[in-house]
């Protein structure tokens, strides 16, 4: 009797779709245009664009003692500069284009914060070697508030 059921079931839903089909299809192409704003949307939010400013080959990892690091997703711009100080920890100075309203610095199972002052820098003392992500509460022109945060990197 179930059997019969999901049967008859898969059957009124067969004529359904075949109904909607007919009177108002899909238009050509939607699927793949819905496809990548998804995949674009998620790529703005989740990953900036990384662009190294300083020096040729430079990276957080490298054998220097310091690095620039800017990211941006169009709308908002951070620079940041890593330093190595005493004792191996690392110092990060930043500045952020947009009206910053708060700053967080995340590493695993750690997150601090700072106020950004009135240009937009804010730092970081004291930071511990490892993967590091920089989120941001900002304001637009309109004033409406959305996030931002760069890719982990490496510090």
């Amino acid at each position: 009797m179930e059997n019969e059921d999901v049967a008859a079931d898969a059957a009124l839903f067969a004529r359904l779709r075949a109904e909607w089909q007919k009177r108002d299809p899909v238009p050509a192409g939607l699927v793949d245009r819905m496809v990548a704003a998804v995949a674009v949307a998620d790529l703005s939010r989740e990953y900036a664009l990384l662009t190294l400013v300083e020096g040729e080959y430079a990276a957080v990892r490298g054998e220097g003692d310091e690095a620039t690091l800017q990211f941006s997703d169009g709308r908002t711009s951070v620079l940041l500069h890593v330093t190595v100080a005493e004792g191996g920890e690392r110092r990060i100075d930043g500045w952020v284009d947009s009206a910053a309203v708060a700053v967080r610095l995340v590493q695993a199972g750690d997150e601090r914060s700072a106020a950004p002052g009135e240009h937009g820098r804010f730092a970081f003392d004291g930071v511990r070697p490892g993967l590091t992500r920089i989120r941001l509460s900002v304001r637009d022109g309109a004033g409406d508030a959305r996030e931002f945060q760069t890719p982990q990197f490496e510090v």
